[in-house]
C-alpha cells in the first residue's frame, strides 16, 4: 500500500524536553533533521505536575509487606 506524505498520523511521547535531544543524540547535524521531520507541523503537549507513578507509589507505600 503507497502511503503519501501528511495523510496519517504518528505520536511520539518522550519524557526528555525537546530542547534537551541535541545533547541526548550528540550529533547536532542528526538531531536537526530528526526535529525537522517530528516537531514540523506537530502538535506539542507538555504536561506539568508530578508523576502518577510517585503519587500512586506514595499510596501503595504504607502498606505494610506481606
Amino acid at each position: 500500500r503507497c502511503v503519501t506524505h501528511g495523510s496519517g498520523s504518528t505520536i511520539v511521547t518522550s519524557q526528555l524536553p525537546i530542547e534537551h535531544w541535541h545533547a541526548a543524540i550528540g550529533d547536532a547535524t542528526l538531531a536537526d533533521a530528526i526535529l525537522d521531520r517530528l516537531v514540523h507541523n506537530a502538535h506539542q503537549l507538555n504536561l506539568k505536575g508530578d508523576s502518577l507513578r510517585k503519587k500512586r507509589a506514595n499510596l501503595t507505600s504504607s502498606a505494610s509487606p506481606e
